[in-house]
């Protein structure tokens, strides 16, 4: 396939990288050195764009390729108060679009224990619920589109729960906030934790991330699985979950 990669830093050179592995060719490779390039991913040089940038650019990003027809895979977070507009030209253009918090094997099937472990523990309210996050420090938005994937599943599922918030020093969530503690640190891909305590017990779930190439290699699947289809997907249509 000939791919598009929109966004450039590390993540888009591990991209590339599995992507050439498994025999695709990469027709353009758009960072804020050449943000103009973006007008030349059209049908006719893309089968597939993936986008990873940051949650300011990622919009705009998406329509075009959207507007123009192009099948495009996203793993930026932090822009989804904005995917209504997204969606709507995605219909209109009748076009392809998957996106996912986090493209790792082992982060969604990590997704689904945690939605597993949710239900069990709705009939269990003595026991509470709080999220933490860690990643590397160049990461730009907190909490992690990763942790807030998780946090609304455990919202869906506890009767107790009605939304979640971003922990701040010297400052309790209310007993129906769902807490999440975010920590930046150099060289740490990412990690998440979920936590159940009681007085009684702790029980916790976590998934800890070895590197990027987990996450790139997901991000290419799904960039193979998604030309010719028409629609908005995630991992779950992809694994099958």
């Amino acid at each position: 396939m000939r791919i598009a990669l929109i966004g450039y830093g590390k993540m888009g050179q591990m991209l590339e990288k599995i992507a050439e592995e498994r025999g695709h060719q990469i027709t353009h490779r758009i960072s804020i050195d050449n943000p103009q390039d973006l007008a030349l991913v059209q049908p006719a040089t893309t089968d597939v764009a993936i986008e990873f940038t940051e949650p300011a650019a990622a919009v705009n990003n998406l329509l075009h390729c959207l507007r123009h027809r192009v099948p495009v895979v996203c793993g930026t977070t932090g822009w989804l108060a904005r995917r209504a507009e997204v969606e709507a030209v995605r219909q209109a253009q009748q076009g392809a679009f998957f996106y996912a918090s986090n493209y790792s094997l082992g982060v969604n099937l990590f997704f689904r224990l945690n939605q597993v472990l949710a239900d069990w523990m709705a009939a269990h309210p003595q026991f509470d619920v709080q999220l933490e996050e860690t990643h590397h420090t160049q990461k730009k938005d907190a909490p992690s589109g990763t942790a807030i994937t998780l946090a609304e599943a455990i919202l869906a599922r506890l009767p107790g729960k009605t939304e979640w918030t971003l922990a701040s020093e010297g400052q309790r969530p209310r007993p129906d906030q769902l807490s999440i503690e975010a920590y930046r640190i150099e060289h740490v891909p990412g990690t998440h934790a979920v936590q159940y305590h009681s007085p009684e017990d702790i029980i916790e779930i976590k998934h800890e991330a070895r590197g990027r190439r987990g996450f790139a290699l997901g991000a290419v699947m799904a960039a193979e699985w998604l030309p010719g289809k028409v629609g908005s997907f995630g991992m779950a249509d992809l694994l099958g979950f």
